[in-house]
């Protein structure tokens, strides 16, 4: 019993230094960037351009489906969803795949704003310190504006009023729910589910989206089949 005791209190100890660790580094990498440019100056050159669309002017349907998604818990939990990155590593080891990634849609922002889309474990350390500071200066909407304005749609079109225009021609506010659904499941693998690309493959994430929308309550099973 002591040994399996002094076994216990090393092995804390070892996650405890690895932890802080990590926190360094991640901060460090923060730090790093906010140095060569500030949080509110990278967001600022976000929301001053000229087809930056605001909250309050984009579609519920849009809206609802990115949100169904890409983070449907993103009103209930913080800057990290601990239920998501748990779910998605017990999906990870279960298919042995690594395709779940637990990222809320601040995370995202943290990326699209503050970082580059490289895969490190240090720009993953990095984005979450950057994920607590934008939930500490913006709200909510803002910060969900902020994501889908910072997107890439594929075909070239950056945010969602070049996608929206591009794809369909009229503005964010105006997409219905079939626009809706399908420009909200592209920024996942743009160069996949364009729908320019490959059209099959854009229509397969669209009905996931529409499945998601179902689940939680946005749109009916009728309203879904009549899209499908």
């Amino acid at each position: 019993m002591k040994l399996f005791r002094k076994l216990l209190i090393i092995l804390l100890i070892i996650i405890l230094i690895i932890s802080c660790f990590l926190f360094l580094i991640g901060y460090s990498y923060y730090s790093k960037a906010l140095k060569e440019k500030p949080l509110i100056s990278r967001v600022e050159e976000i929301t001053n351009k000229e087809h930056y669309i605001p909250f309050d002017q984009l579609s519920e349907n849009y809206l609802n489906a990115v949100v169904a998604v890409e983070d449907h818990r993103y009103y209930d939990h913080g800057p990290i969803d601990f239920i998501a990155i748990a779910r998605a590593m017990y999906t990870n080891i279960r298919d042995n795949e690594f395709d779940e990634g637990g990222s809320t849609i601040t995370q995202q922002v943290a990326k699209n704003v503050v970082f580059n889309q490289d895969k490190s474990i240090v720009r993953k350390l990095g984005e979450l310190f950057a994920a607590y500071d934008l939930e500490k200066n913006y709200s909510k909407n803002e910060i969900l504006a902020l994501y889908v304005n910072s997107s890439y749609f594929g075909d070239g079109y950056y945010g969602i009023y070049d996608a929206s225009m591009g794809y369909y021609k009229k503005e964010p506010k105006d997409l219905n729910l079939d626009e809706a659904s399908m420009l909200a499941g592209v920024p996942n693998a743009p160069s996949v589910y364009a729908p320019t690309v490959n059209p099959e493959l854009a229509k397969k994430r669209q009905k996931h989206v529409l499945n998601k929308m179902v689940e939680y309550g946005y749109i009916s099973e009728e309203d879904a089949n009549i899209i499908k």
